[in-house]
């Protein structure tokens, strides 16, 4: 038999209701469909222990397994949208955040002269305070 993963026992336990949520649904679709265990195990490609391990949210069951389930229902579209990247909450809170940080960065104006954008003042090579030239 095959080690236990630590991430099995380290798995949130919000993440394990969800499982055996989703278990109780798959077990519930293929009952509408009348589908005995051995031909839907069959079908998946597992043994009837294994889909019975599966319809109570094992977590050790392998997400492919899951997936073809899913897939037998015509539900598999369901995986991709799963982890699609605009329902991607906390990437687009981090976007935000850094749109708002950008933003408040001071932006040179597009109006300053070429001498101003270097740093130098013009006025320091001559005094022209009286109005005369320069020598």
């Amino acid at each position: 038999m095959s080690r236990r993963s630590s991430a099995i026992d380290a798995m949130p336990s919000a993440v394990l209701a969800q499982l055996r949520q989703l278990g109780d649904n798959l077990a519930v679709a293929r009952k509408r469909r009348r589908e005995p265990l051995k031909s839907w195990a069959l079908r998946i490609g597992v043994s009837e222990p294994t889909l019975m391990r599966m319809e109570k949210g094992d977590p050790s069951v392998s997400m492919g397994v899951y997936a073809t389930a899913l897939w037998l229902m015509g539900r598999s579209q369901a995986l991709v949208e799963a982890a699609a990247p605009e329902h991607d909450q906390g990437a687009l809170e981090a976007a935000v955040r850094v749109a708002r940080v950008r933003s408040v960065r001071k932006r040179p104006s597009l109006y300053g002269t070429a001498s101003q954008a270097d740093g130098k003042d013009n006025d320091t090579t001559h005094d022209n305070s009286a109005g005369e030239p320069s020598p």
